[in-house]
């Protein structure tokens, strides 16, 4: 007997199919397929041949391959019984519903007492499919590895994009041939990391940004993942995702895996990555005030450290005011006895040798000047010389002897009275203080990866946000340490990196776009001199890289020559003029024909307008730029496209180009197929083009 299934939306189809009611495989995902397609044919197709050296018929690629089967790859579910013994399941159906867009499917062993159930469903507005699993078990076991539903991998497919980095570094593109064997990460930070981005991207056969198959995935989970990507002896391809190996340490009698959000694209790259944009910005993040404009930071760290001082403070917030500052943040020491990184965390109490008279007065001063005031935690972080660690030594995980990250410790965040004392010392300061904002940071990777760590972070930021519903609470970790879909649906917004340098910051967020939206993905103007690389560049690169994501300041302003200091108003203004817009726009990274350049064009939710910023980010191998190539744009449309700082050409941008003096209205057609060659500049600088359709 054969069951099927198919959900369909967005352009594309899913189907899973199976025989003899066993666990189902994925038959087809791909573009959208006749509604008179014969599932069972499709399934059919998925037959293939046995030769030597085979078993006498091939175990299913299922959404849980099985062990039990023989299966030659990887099992989708490792686990032990209360003596340590192997268990090794054999599901069959018993039962399923179809929702509109939405499948569950139910599956047990009788004799191993394990029941299983699979989750999928297809947003019919983002076209992201979300696939889960449950695992329910009459008597306790131990789980090492669960999958979420597994899925193919294509065969015109050639490499595999997965992700790492480092502080100061993160989203680095890893490109790997498909070959015989595993492609695999086993994240045991603890937490998202800057090293294990969750996500994976399979591009098809000469797949380009803006053409061509892509598929790709995202685990929705902080604690730290794992990734198979495995070729078979047999030529077949699997990818699952689940928790890290091992994390989930205790019996049980109830797992469930995170939410695997997948996505295909018959456009390239971009097609992906604008699903996955659209989707966490309206399905995943809950804005803390969705009807207010995203405002513009100013955060204070990169301009006074540990050294607070009411009135220093307050003459910094005038300026971050007057350059265009809605909302300032005050950053790590205003607690405890914090005047280094060494002590006082988790003492969250106002230090009153520095803010004698409490933050009331600074915070008074802000909202005076018009700006709103957000505040830095560092809950499930713990100084030893604390307040807190010497009343509660027992609090902290892991041994005594392990080794300190950042001179801090790691709160057990699985304790139920860890998680009060944390929402009560942080309702306080909410409670009493006109706070908007939390900046919440997690600067160390955990002693040892455990999945209870994280689920009782979940609970903290849970309980908080239903308190305080009009905070925003933004995801920082070293800089992009902990940016995932399970966050998210916590926080409103992710400080990408703790690299304010303009250069760095241009390819980094580049490529977190591949996932990330606008809205939600913070960008700072740094000081002249980067705190962290020791370069210094231009106020024009440093603010126009910032004004391609959610925009704020980092830097100290009383450093700021005048003529800086026009330039950060004038960005500033043309970024709060245009908000309303980017914050809905597609973000399309553009295919360069100079490496030297990165480019992404951001294009209106209507079509109707887009911005192009070109950063020139090496010397090019030419003497002159190449055309650059636009995408998505109405063929038979005419735009008007012009240089927003054409005041920017440098003098030895010697030719009488239009572009540097006047608009110049193109069809839709000529600007994606031939492109657009802009002015000559220097390294380290930033073309800003403006287009609408007329």
């Amino acid at each position: 007997m054969i069951r099927s299934w198919r959900i369909d939306g967005k352009g594309q189809t899913l189907v899973l199919a199976s025989a003899e009611d066993r666990l189902p495989c994925v038959a087809y995902w791909g573009a959208s397929l006749p509604e008179s397609e014969d599932l069972g044919a499709i399934f059919a197709a998925q037959d293939l041949d046995v030769t030597g050296g085979m078993l006498d018929a091939n175990p299913e690629l299922s959404i849980c391959p099985e062990a039990a089967r023989s299966f030659p790859g990887q099992p989708g579910l490792v686990l032990r019984d209360g003596a340590g013994a192997p268990v090794l399941p054999s599901f069959r159906h018993v039962g399923d519903d179809k929702d509109g867009d939405g499948l569950t499917l139910d599956y047990r062993d009788d004799t191993a007492g394990l029941a299983y159930r699979a989750r999928f469903h297809i947003n019919p507005a983002t076209g992201l499919i979300e696939a889960s699993a449950t695992l329910e078990c009459d008597a306790p076991v131990r789980v090492e590895w669960f999958a979420a539903p597994v899925f193919p991998g294509p065969q015109l497919c050639d490499e595999m994009i997965d992700f790492s980095g480092r502080w100061c570094g993160e989203f680095q593109l890893e490109r790997t041939p498909w070959r015989a064997g595993i492609r695999a990460r086993d994240n045991r930070t603890g937490r998202t990391g800057h090293e294990h981005f969750p996500g994976l991207i399979l591009p098809g056969r000469s797949a380009t940004n803006t053409a061509g198959e892509a598929h790709a995935f995202h685990y929705g989970w902080s604690g730290g993942h794992g990734m198979i990507a495995e070729e078979l002896p047999d030529g077949r391809r699997q990818v699952q995702f689940g928790h890290a190996r091992d994390t989930q340490s205790l019996p049980g009698t109830r797992f469930e895996t995170a939410t695997l959000f997948v996505a295909f694209s018959d456009a390239g790259l971009n097609g992906c990555a604008t699903a996955f944009q659209r989707h966490v910005r309206d399905r995943i993040v809950t804005p803390a005030r969705p009807d207010t404009p995203r405002p513009v930071h100013y955060n204070c760290w990169e301009a006074i450290y540990f050294d607070h001082d009411v009135d220093e403070l307050k003459k910094i917030a005038e300026q971050a005011a007057d350059l265009g500052a809605e909302r300032f943040v005050l950053d790590d020491g205003w607690f405890g006895r914090r005047d280094d990184d060494t002590t006082s965390l988790g003492d969250w109490t106002v230090d009153p040798r520095k803010y004698p008279d409490g933050l009331t007065p600074l915070i008074d001063h802000v909202l005076a000047r018009g700006m709103s005031f957000g505040i830095w935690f560092e809950p499930e972080m713990v100084s030893r010389d604390s307040d807190l660690c010497r009343a509660h030594p027992d609090w902290v995980l892991g041994a005594d002897n392990q080794i300190p990250g950042r001179q801090q410790m790691v709160l057990d965040m699985a304790r139920e009275d860890v998680r009060a004392h944390l929402f009560d010392a942080i309702s306080a300061i909410l409670s009493n203080h006109a706070v908007d904002y939390v900046k919440w940071d997690h600067n160390r990777v955990l002693p040892t990866p455990d999945a209870a760590q994280t689920l009782g972070t979940y609970a903290l930021l849970d309980r908080l946000r239903d308190a305080f519903p009009q905070v925003e609470i933004e995801s920082c970790a070293s800089g992009g340490g902990r940016i995932d879909l399970g966050i998210l649906q916590r926080t409103g917004r992710v400080w990408l990196s703790d690299s304010n340098d303009a250069l760095e910051r241009l390819r980094i967020q580049h490529d977190a776009a591949l996932f990330l939206p606008l809205a939600i993905t913070g960008s700072h103007v740094g000081p002249r001199t980067c705190h962290t690389s020791g370069r210094v560049f231009d106020i024009r690169f440093r603010a126009w890289v910032a004004a391609q994501r959610h925009m704020g300041f980092e830097m100290d302003p009383r450093e700021l020559t005048d003529h800086e200091a026009e330039v950060l108003r004038r960005v500033t203004g043309w970024w709060k003029d245009n908000r309303d817009w980017l914050v809905r726009a597609d973000i399309l990274r553009l295919d360069s024909a100079d490496p030297a350049v990165i480019a992404e064009q951001h294009l209106a939710e209507d079509g109707a307008r887009f911005v192009v910023f070109a950063g020139k980010a090496a010397t090019s191998d030419q003497i002159l730029p190449r055309p650059l190539r636009l995408d998505r744009l109405q063929s038979d449309a005419i735009y008007r496209v012009e240089l927003a700082n054409r005041a920017d050409a440098p003098r030895l941008s010697r030719g009488d180009q239009v572009l540097k003096s006047g608009p110049l209205e193109l069809s839709g057609r000529f600007l994606m197929q031939h492109g657009l060659a802009l002015p000559w500049s220097f390294p380290d600088t930033i073309w800003v083009m403006e287009g609408q359709r007329i």
